[in-house]
């Protein structure tokens, strides 16, 4: 990372919301380094968040790009337990590991590690999970903190680094096919049809507790 870069990256409120167009809030800041993104994107940040970005690039300020959303008061992820059926999709989507629990128990957010990002809500499929407005009238940076930015990107970079060391372990090199006859047997056995069995019924199970989920949703008052 460049040095207008890291700069660029330090003036972002590290939300890791992905409303700019890219993946990350360091992979916007390049962009903006290389002239191929805006300094408008950035909803989050609102009006002050550009104005960061144009006292670093010396470009002139632009009012937010309506495409990439509105800036607003700060929100909370909040998990209905009631509806929640321990999918873990949510903690999977969270970019700052801000969501706790384990697959077919009920998750909660931890709130002051949770940035508004929303990239949970799309992914629940049960459709549980809400924002919830903590700052009041406060908007864009006036509703967040550096000390916050800091805390989300500490928590982003650990996130990245896991996620980074479970794709190398589970990136395993493929056995040769023409030695795999050779090797003596010492793992899992082969699944028998009772194994296939149950895990048809497992995801029968599952697929009728969504189902159930939804139809309580529905005709909740």
């Amino acid at each position: 990372m460049n040095d207008l870069t890291a700069r660029l990256h330090a003036a972002l409120p590290q939300t890791q919301c992905t409303r700019c167009g890219y993946p990350d809030c360091a992979a916007y800041a390049q962009a903006i380094a290389h002239g191929d993104a805006a300094i408008n994107q950035c909803p989050p940040g609102g009006a002050e968040g550009i104005q960061r970005l144009a006292d670093i690039t010396g470009l002139p300020v632009l009012p937010l790009n309506p495409a990439n959303g509105t800036e607003g008061p700060r929100g909370v992820a909040i998990i209905d337990e009631a509806w929640c059926i321990g999918c873990t999709l949510c903690i999977k989507a969270c970019p700052t590991d801000a969501i706790v629990g384990s697959n077919k128990m009920m998750h909660t957010v931890i709130e002051p590690y949770c940035t508004g990002c929303e990239l949970c809500i799309p992914v629940c499929p049960v459709d549980c999970i809400s924002l919830e407005n903590v700052s009041g009238t406060r908007t864009g940076w006036s509703a967040w903190s550096q000390e916050a930015a800091d805390t989300a990107l500490h928590r982003y970079t650990f996130h990245s680094i896991r996620l980074e060391k479970d794709g190398t372990r589970q990136a395993k090199k493929p056995a040769d096919p023409e030695k795999k006859a050779d090797l003596p047997v010492i793992g899992r056995p082969a699944r028998s049809e009772s194994d296939t069995a149950i895990v048809e019924r497992k995801r029968a199970v599952i697929e009728a507790a969504l189902a159930r989920a939804r139809a309580q949703r529905q005709h909740k008052p």
